[in-house]
């Protein structure tokens, strides 16, 4: 799948998604208003009907008609006017009886007026079907000396049972977009792998056939007979035969070392080093190198004549590859850096190079296998993603920790921080 065309996909499937969670949540809202005025209404037809049961009783129903019974002062608090002396008990089982009819499952609270005291009595709260004291402010209201007042202390449970439908819908809908994104995520992830994987198979064939072609060539010079006659072009391309076949057993161990890696077979063999001798040794070894031999590499001995635990075959190799690094991306002669500093719970192993540096959004990629720092057309570096990779594995090994800073001199710093 081309790169233009999985944008266009993901574009219209954001889209697509932010426009059903648009009118999914639509529907909630439109629900929910219709809920709470199915809520208003049913609580106004049930409070009016125990209006009339109180009449009822007092025989004084033909006032009903005379008066608005129910007034909504906030979504949660009604008054209630009654032309009549209110029972407690009895406005209790008619408010228990009309709310059960009418389907208002709701923890509820009321309290009835003292025209002789002119405030409100003692409320009730009706939680759970159980009767305790109420801890509500009331609200009164004047030109009126029979009325009571009810105040709904949670409407959850009947907001609940109206829009359970929709709550289920709505969490199945976030369930089915974040399956969605992460499966969207892999397909990234897969082909992005699949990208790195084809160029990291492109670079190992033009590394192993590089070799192999030149081992090819002075293999059938070498087998001219003439070639006998001129010794020193017979050592030159023996030479080249022997540098080439450095070159392919290299490479080929770098393959190896990983696939090694790659089944977890990382076995370290702890001991105690001192880190300036391991040091020293190292940097000698890397002068030894084709990259070695054109940087200069100098050493700061400070906090350095200290021991670690490690492994020193893969210490080696973990800081050989850091080296060769900085001096492979260098467009200059490459000067390295190696010093250490100590702090309370760590030592601090600094690898600083004067190179092209590496671009500050990049830095975390730098350790996925394969990944290699992009160029656009220039190839002017041959490798395989793979030496980071390594350094990042044996790090983890020796439970270490790596981090990359820039340079402000220009470069890279790698610090290795290594627990005391």
């Amino acid at each position: 799948m081309k790169g233009k065309t999985l944008k266009y996909i993901i574009l219209l499937a954001a889209i697509s998604v932010a426009g059903v969670f648009l009118i999914q949540f639509g529907f909630l809202k439109s629900s929910y208003n219709f809920t709470e005025k199915k809520f208003k209404e049913s609580t106004i037809v049930a409070l009016k009907e125990v209006v009339w049961q109180l009449l009822l009783v007092s025989g004084n129903t033909s006032s009903f008609d005379s008066i608005t019974p129910v007034q909504i002062i906030t979504d949660n608090y009604y008054i209630v006017y009654v032309n009549t002396t209110i029972d407690k008990d009895l406005l209790k089982s008619h408010l228990v009886e009309e709310f059960k009819k009418h389907e208002i499952y709701s923890d509820f609270e009321f309290a009835i007026f003292n025209p002789v005291l002119e405030q409100m009595d003692e409320g009730i709260l009706l939680e759970d079907g159980e009767e305790k004291p109420s801890d509500y402010q009331f609200q009164t209201t004047e030109n009126a000396t029979n009325y009571f007042g009810i105040h709904f202390t949670n409407r959850t449970s009947f907001f609940v049972s109206q829009l359970s439908i929709w709550y289920f819908l709505t969490v199945l809908l976030v369930v089915i977009v974040l399956f969605f994104g992460y499966t969207l995520t892999v397909i990234i992830r897969q082909r992005q792998l699949s990208e790195v994987q084809k160029n990291f198979i492109n670079n190992l064939t033009h590394e192993l056939k590089t070799p192999i072609s030149s081992i090819a060539i002075a293999s059938s010079v070498l087998n001219n007979e003439d070639i006998l006659n001129t010794p020193e072009r017979l050592f030159t391309y023996a030479k080249i035969i022997q540098e080439q076949n450095t070159r392919l057993s290299k490479n080929v161990e770098k393959v190896l070392n990983l696939a090694s890696l790659e089944k977890n077979r990382i076995h370290l063999n702890l001991e105690e080093i001192n880190l300036n001798e391991i040091i020293t040794e190292i940097a000698a070894q890397f002068k030894q190198t084709d990259f070695g031999q054109k940087a200069n590499v100098k050493i700061f001995a400070v906090d350095l004549n200290i021991n670690i635990l490690a492994d020193r075959f893969h210490f080696s190799n973990l800081m050989l590859n850091i080296l060769e690094n900085g001096a492979k991306y260098c467009d200059q002669k490459p000067l390295l850096t190696i010093s250490a500093n100590k702090k309370k719970k760590n030592f601090e192993l600094a690898i600083t190079d004067n190179g092209i540096g590496i671009p500050k959004d990049q830095r975390k990629k730098i350790f996925t296998k394969f990944y290699r720092v992009p160029t656009g057309n220039v190839h002017n570096v041959k490798g395989f993603g793979l030496g980071l990779d390594y350094v990042q594995k044996i790090t983890s090994a020796h439970k270490w920790k790596i981090k990359v800073d820039e340079n402000p001199e220009g470069g890279s710093i790698f610090t290795i921080i290594i627990p005391v």
